[in-house]
């Protein structure tokens, strides 16, 4: 891979890691990119770090371009370690006491990952920073999506260097949105999901932010997969839709099984709600990575969720998913639970416990069956769909 210029004088310079398959719980099947980019001025700035072991790719890439050790400024737009990992290196490549701008809580967080005594440069919020022919603004975006976060904007390029926001975890040759196609899309909408979701109430606070600035955007370049050049309004966008967690009409079945009652169970279920005219899918979690199964739920109108009873608990693979759902705290959603037992039965309540602290709106009677579901228990399987699709579908106009 070659540094990759996206307006005169600025670059692409960041590293591919085509391997990664797990990123803190998420599964990147298509690995991943740490984005850093190189502003050649009458002062030269690196913005952004690279994951440790990543620095040979960064320095190779701006050592193409010009002399690391002629690097004017480094700016840390987030402290996470897939960022801030190859700083120590970065910067000792540079020199040690070239200016590191950062946030204020970038400063705090910066000196609590690293012992060495950098010369920080903790910005406020709105602040500029002059470059010659350029001038770069700092926009402070706290929990998007650490304390630490923020933008960095070039006025005279009009492009956002976004940090986390607006990314993929999509390691490819393709540095462009409009050479990759409509397929990054699903990319963008399951790292919303799995990462962003949490804050989508500050994503629309920062879309007010910027529109209220007035910031003309041409381009928005990421700290993980492709530069936003086609249309950079489509991922603003689709932050906004997703946001707002406006669900679609669609309803999604959740499930874990131990010798397939609770998969009939859940494929009955599916199929009520089917018969309601609401697309419906089933999802088998040991099948299905629990990142997959949130950027389902994402735009889903209903979440039913069943599991059998293990040791007088719901199965723990189904306690893993809703702990994680809960985490990322999904709303606008319906949701009902049911399972299958053998003596006990307690997993049906403990599942819609978790539903009713999302504060979905539950679905009830819950369905419990004792052992293998015979017709009659299928046929109220079946009825319990239709429940649940009638309820999307009253949901979907009270929406509109």
């Amino acid at each position: 891979m070659k540094p990759v210029e996206i307006a005169k004088g600025i670059y692409s310079v960041g590293a591919i890691d085509w391997n990664i398959r797990d990123f803190h719980g998420y599964s990147t099947e298509r690995g991943s990119s740490y984005n850093s980019y190189l502003i050649v001025d009458e002062k030269t700035v690196l913005i952004d770090a690279v994951k440790k072991g990543f620095e040979d790719q960064l320095i190779g890439h701006v050592s193409q371009i010009i002399d690391p050790q002629k690097i004017d400024i480094m700016i840390s737009n987030h402290t996470e370690m897939d960022h801030s990992g190859g700083l120590p290196r970065i910067m000792h490549a540079i020199g040690e006491q070239k200016p590191l701008f950062c946030s204020k809580m970038g400063v705090k967080n910066l000196s609590a990952h690293f012992t060495q005594q950098w010369n920080y440069h903790g910005v406020e919020n709105g602040e500029t920073l002059n470059i010659g022919s350029r001038t770069l603004t700092f926009l402070e975006t706290r929990m998007l999506h650490w304390p630490d976060s923020m933008f960095t904007y070039c006025k005279e390029d009009q492009i956002l260097f976004s940090s986390d926001a607006f990314g993929q975890h999509y390691a490819g040759l393709e540095t462009f949105d409009d050479v990759v196609g409509h397929t990054i899309m699903a990319h963008a909408k399951k790292y919303f999901a799995n990462i962003l979701m949490l804050y989508a109430s500050k994503v629309l606070k920062l879309v007010e932010q910027v529109q209220a600035a007035n910031l003309q955007i041409k381009t928005i370049c990421p700290d993980h997969g492709v530069i936003w050049r086609k249309d950079p309004g489509k991922i603003i966008d689709a932050y906004v839709k997703w946001s707002r967690q406006i669900p679609e009409k669609k309803a999604i079945v959740v499930y874990d099984t131990m010798w397939r009652s609770t998969e009939k169970m859940a494929d009955a279920i599916a199929d009520g709600i089917f018969q309601e005219g609401v697309p419906a899918r089933p999802i088998h979690i040991r099948s299905s990575h629990r990142s997959e199964i949130m950027t389902e739920v994402l735009d889903a109108a209903a979440i039913v969720v069943g599991s059998p009873t293990l040791n007088n608990c719901m199965f723990p693979t189904v306690s893993d998913v809703l702990t994680y759902m809960k985490g990322l705290k999904p709303q606008n959603k319906i949701g009902a639970a049911f399972g299958s037992y053998g003596w006990s039965g307690e997993s049906v309540k403990l599942v819609q416990a978790e539903l009713e602290a999302m504060k979905f709106q539950i679905i009830e009677p819950a369905v419990r069956i004792q052992y293998v579901p015979n017709d009659e228990g299928l046929a109220s399987c079946i009825a319990f769909g239709r429940q649940i699709g009638q309820a999307v579908n009253r949901k979907m106009m009270n929406d509109e």
